[in-house]
């Protein structure tokens, strides 16, 4: 996502220097000499920080103990016996026949339209 910002300002930005009048007043910027610098004004020291009063902390009461009693055991589950052969399958009720449908007709052919024919462009006229 960085990169992405990244990309975006420095695509802000040249579009932003892509106009003749704005690339030559930031190169005429960068060839003047430079600024001076300011003064600097000395700050005054801090105060220092006012201690805190200590406390003093009271111990935690102690968590009452209890004790657990012991938990049941789980009944065993009966093992119960493996079918050696499955049951057989349900057998599945044949189809009932489809009585005779008669053919359907055939569809009539449609008939060939007769060729146009194309007419030739007249000859070129002669030139003597």
């Amino acid at each position: 996502m960085s990169s992405f910002n990244c990309f975006l300002v420095a695509f802000l930005m040249t579009l932003s220097f892509s106009s003749i009048n704005v690339s030559l007043a930031a190169r005429h910027l960068q060839q003047l000499p430079p600024l001076p610098s300011l003064p600097t004004t000395t700050l005054p020291p801090l105060p220092p920080l006012p201690s805190l009063p200590t406390t003093t902390l009271q111990p935690l009461p102690s968590l009452p103990t209890t004790t657990l009693q012991p938990l049941p055991t789980l009944p065993t589950i009966p093992a119960l016996p493996m079918p050696s052969t499955l049951p057989p399958l349900p057998s599945i009720p044949s189809l009932p026949t489809l009585p005779n449908v008669p053919p359907l007709p055939s569809l009539p052919s449609i008939p060939t339209l007769p060729s146009i024919p194309f007419l030739s462009p007249p000859p070129a006229p002669s030139t003597p």
